[in-house]
């Protein structure tokens, strides 16, 4: 074996070691060094320590004013010369590039959601013509961490652990019937005299099924959906009364209000992203300016 190949091979430097030690260099003590890196002064300390034992060298004197290089933590630090001001170029480069608000943004919302974003989603695409938003209507929660999307609006009062983001208002129910239908069964609409549009199954975990549970007799049931849109639509049509979403039921003309909203029936309207996105440029101006523009909608409850 040759002596080349017997040559124990140097220690590999971590970069935080020699961030701390050259802020040390620049500051003059640990306080200040801890200060520039935003790190407590034991931290600094432990970086330091750790990189002369590396290097086997002690590259600091310990002086009652502050530190001073020694010869050998001269020498090195004219070697790193420039070193960190090359890695923040890069940073910056990197952030520089990913601060382009541009590219696609996947966003997953209810039915309702999607009534509720639209109008925003038009007054975004004119300020950002870089982005294209794909936007998907599913009942489920696509899995923001699996990245099969972006960001999601939904009506939760208990989000996700894993996902961070704001509440933005609150959807209301309220109790509805189409003018044609009052018209029909004429008199007083109590509840007993009344047919009703409901949600199926897919829908169990609304507010509206829990409601509709305990009020409707199965006897009474006209239409079942898996749509809360379509529960409106149906509801409009005539087919019978129905708890609907008060954004989409308040703007239809046709629709007559028989009770005000229940406040047990809120919702938490939550616009909610993965942690490892929310500084994505495209995302965070993206969820900012739906969150103000939700938390302005007069069709939620703030």
């Amino acid at each position: 074996m040759s002596k080349l190949a017997r040559s124990k091979a140097p220690p590999r430097l971590a970069w935080d070691q020699l961030e701390a030690f050259l802020a040390v260099c620049r500051a003059g003590t640990l306080s200040e060094a801890a200060r520039l890196l935003e790190v407590d002064h034991s931290t600094v300390l432990r970086r330091v320590g750790a990189l002369e034992a590396s290097v086997a060298t002690r590259l600091f004197d310990r002086l009652p004013a502050g530190y001073a290089l020694t010869e050998s933590g001269s020498a090195f630090a004219e070697k790193l010369a420039g070193v960190a001001d090359q890695i923040d170029g890069a940073h910056r480069h990197v952030l520089g590039l990913d601060e382009a608000v541009s590219g696609l943004i996947r966003v997953t919302t209810t039915d309702a959601g999607i009534a509720l974003l639209t109008p925003h989603i038009a007054e975004f695409s004119k300020l950002h013509p870089g982005v294209e938003i794909h936007l998907t209507m599913s009942n489920a929660l696509l899995n923001l961490t699996q990245r099969e999307a972006d960001v999601a609006l939904r009506g939760s009062n208990k989000p996700p652990e894993n996902l961070v983001g704001r509440n933005v208002g609150r959807v209301q129910l309220a109790l509805y019937a189409s003018k044609s239908y009052l018209k029909a069964l004429g008199g007083e609409p109590t509840m007993d005299r009344m047919r009703f549009v409901g949600p199926d199954d897919s829908l169990a975990q609304a507010p509206s099924s829990t409601w509709f549970a305990k009020r409707v007799a199965p006897s009474q049931v006209a239409l079942r959906l898996d749509s809360m849109a379509g529960i409106v639509d149906a509801v409009a049509q005539g087919v019978g009364a129905g708890i609907l979403l008060c954004p989409l039921a308040e703007p239809r003309k046709e629709l007559v209000r028989l009770a005000p909203p229940d406040p047990a029936l809120d919702s938490q309207t939550r616009l909610l992203t993965h942690p490892s996105l929310r500084n994505v440029a495209r995302i965070r101006v993206f969820t900012q300016f739906m969150a103000e523009r939700l938390l302005a909608d007069p069709r939620l409850a703030h």
